[in-house]
């Protein structure tokens, strides 16, 4: 199989990118793109225009830097992650905003485009559902980047209730922009924890071919090897989470001690721990075997009916009680000990609840290679 040429967009701490590590697949990372959730305002069409208007992809790079640059201080910590655990990628090639990338300048150097988008509304959307009618939205971005560049396949990702968004009638017209598209694709909502990893983690995947090929979505893995607090400290401390030559999870039983931190305080316990108010209510459930969705506000401290909590002496008793670790919500993610965090707790946190879970990818990538669509 030849090298496979990878580009993201929504790159975030790069899962596909990771699944491509695991696997030991010689891949090129051609561009990643993500502007760290950061909010700036200017004229997109003025700027548009500008940015497409220039030469070549670095010229147009060095114009949208400069854009951020003047338009906010906020960093791209996002960039700082990706950059510092995907070095074969030359920091010239990572963008920060879809709106002002140029696909034409790679079209026909991509094998594999992925990406997602955040679910906006699609409630002014015009009665023709093309590609044109998206407009304005970050979906209409990734679709156009799929026009531009003609990549071999793509992988669209996005939160399940997309399908059910707006009465259905936001996956009406992504739909229709993936049929106006010319590609085959195939689409199904995938569980983490039917694919190895222990936590339950739904997601819609859109798998898509410029030519016919025999895709199907990888089968159900029937009995889940591991258990949530299997990817603890406790269980097996920071630096023996591995992988094997197959790509599969390596746990070393060797015990740890996270710091104590972590460990709720009294008044974080009475919240923590207390079903809810009297308008809202959701059963408390500790040390459970499959973790609840990892969510990017994790480090807030949820109550124990939302996120996940864990304790080690046998009792769930104040001062046993601990959040997870930045590290443990990484390994939730399929990202083993050898990825770097390289951010603040609070933007660790963030990263992982973001991110695609990494052995999700791992089994859709297998079924797409078995395929021979990259030979």
């Amino acid at each position: 199989m030849k090298k496979i040429r990878l580009a993201t967009v929504f790159s975030g701490i790069g899962a596909i990118e990771w699944a491509f590590k695991r696997l030991g697949l010689k891949h090129e990372l051609v561009f990643a793109c993500d502007n760290g959730e950061r909010e700036i305002k200017y004229d997109i069409d003025k700027e548009k225009k500008k940015v497409f208007s220039l030469k070549n992809s670095n010229q147009k790079k060095k114009y949208v830097d400069e854009l951020y640059q003047r338009a906010t201080n906020s960093k791209n910590y996002v960039q700082q992650s990706y950059l510092a655990n995907y070095t074969k990628l030359n920091s010239n090639n990572f963008f920060q905003d879809i709106v002002l990338l140029d696909g034409r300048d790679y079209k026909g150097k991509v094998d594999l485009f992925v990406g997602g988008s955040p679910c906006q509304s699609f409630s002014s959307v015009g009665s023709q559902h093309g590609l044109e009618d998206a407009r304005g939205t970050l979906f209409y971005e990734y679709a156009r980047l799929i026009k531009e560049i003609q990549p071999k396949v793509f992988i669209y990702e996005n939160v399940r209730n997309l399908l059910n968004h707006d009465g259905g009638n936001t996956w009406k017209v992504i739909k229709s922009i993936f049929d106006s598209l010319g590609y085959k694709y195939k689409f199904a909502v995938l569980n983490a924890s039917d694919y190895g990893i222990p936590q339950t983690r739904r997601r819609l995947f859109v798998v898509g071919f410029k030519t016919k090929v025999d895709f199907n979505f990888p089968p159900i893995i029937k009995k889940l090897k591991f258990k949530m607090k299997d990817f603890s400290i406790n269980n097996c401390c920071e630096g023996n989470m591995t992988y094997n030559k197959k790509g599969a999870i390596v746990l070393k039983k060797k015990p740890g001690i996270p710091d104590s931190k972590y460990t709720l305080s009294p008044k974080l316990y009475n919240y923590v721990m207390k079903n809810g108010t009297k308008t809202w209510s959701q059963k408390v459930e500790i040390n459970l075997n499959v973790a609840r969705t990892l969510l990017k506000t994790m480090g807030n401290r949820h109550r124990a009916g939302v996120d996940n909590y864990v304790s080690f002496d046998g009792t769930e008793k104040l001062g046993s009680v601990r959040m997870l670790t930045e590290r443990e919500a990484h390994r939730l993610m399929g990202f083993t000990d050898d990825y770097k965090i390289v951010v603040s707790r609070a933007q660790a946190y963030k990263q992982a609840g973001n991110s695609i879970v990494v052995d999700v990818l791992i089994e859709i990538l297998k079924c797409i290679i078995n395929t021979k669509v990259f030979d």
